[in-house]
């Protein structure tokens, strides 16, 4: 790509490297410095010559792109349940499948004042989501590390959302500590999966647990009882195919009302259970 080239010359270059079109236009857009959804103004300008400055940026842009780096690292943010959340490589892009346990956990949030965990918050995105629609409740998130973790502080006090924050390895980031809710969306991808070539630029260890993806999950089940009030709920996101399997271990465990939900897709992408008033 040459300085000087239009908006509409510079789109058809980068689709011609191979870039997908929507990556392109919104690649341009956030080289030009504006909001990455209008792509509609890229159509009314496209015979404007791109500024020398914006070019370079906009080169830059789709050769990292075209290596695999997430639109949501290159424009450091992603949109999740209505918040802009910032992101970088310390943490694993926010999926909207990922909305169906924020949605399932303020489903099962009590009326009156309550307390939710979000175990392995990442950028801090569901604990985020369930404190800005439920202020009274009193939110909690941990994660192992401690990149993610400033992440997420950084992303609550930007938001100006009040979450307490544990580093550390699932349930013994804090320990003696109850819950109404507890939802995660641990690593569930099985190690080697073919699926890991097309997410090097993410952190491994957010991706992968174990042969058949199942560890974390596995881990969590067995903790998590100590952690709820009577009649609470863990929630737990997981891979398309693993739903029958994350069932039998809540099962298992003596978890009851055990069941899935879907997400957009129709795809049973979360699973989760009450743990008894009565054991």
């Amino acid at each position: 790509m040459n300085n000087g080239l239009s908006i509409r010359e510079s789109l058809a270059l980068a689709l011609q490297q191979g870039l997908d079109r929507l990556d392109a236009q919104m690649l341009l857009l956030l080289a030009l410095g504006r909001d990455m959804n209008h792509r509609a103004w890229l159509m009314a300008h496209d015979t404007d010559p791109i500024p020398t400055d914006a070019a370079g940026r906009f080169v830059d842009l789709v050769r990292r792109r075209l290596a695999g780096e997430p639109v949501a690292y290159l424009a450091g943010e992603k949109a999740f349940f209505g918040l802009h959340l910032r992101v970088d490589a310390r943490v694993l892009v926010p999926r909207p499948d990922t909305e169906t346990l924020v949605q399932w956990a303020l489903d099962a949030l009590p009326a009156t004042p309550a307390r939710c965990l979000d175990l392995g918050t990442g950028s801090g995105a569901v604990a985020l989501a369930v404190k800005s629609q439920r202020p009274d409740v009193a939110v909690t998130a941990t994660d192992a590390s401690t990149g993610a973790m400033a992440v997420a502080r950084d992303n609550a006090e930007r938001l100006g959302l009040a979450v307490d924050f544990f580093n550390g390895s699932w349930l013994q980031a804090v320990p003696g500590q109850r819950f109404d809710v507890i939802a995660s969306n641990p690593p569930y991808i099985a190690e080697g999966d073919r699926h890991l070539v097309a997410l090097t630029h993410e952190p491994i260890s957010a991706l992968t647990a174990g042969p058949d993806g199942l560890d974390d999950i596995r881990t969590i089940v067995a903790q998590a009882p100590g952690a709820l009030h009577p009649g609470g709920w863990l929630l737990l996101e997981h891979g398309h195919d693993q739903a029958a399997a994350v069932r039998a271990l809540l099962q298992q465990r003596g978890f009851e009302q055990v069941s899935s939900r879907t997400d957009l897709a129709g795809i049973e992408r979360c699973s989760g259970g009450i743990w008894p008033q009565q054991r």
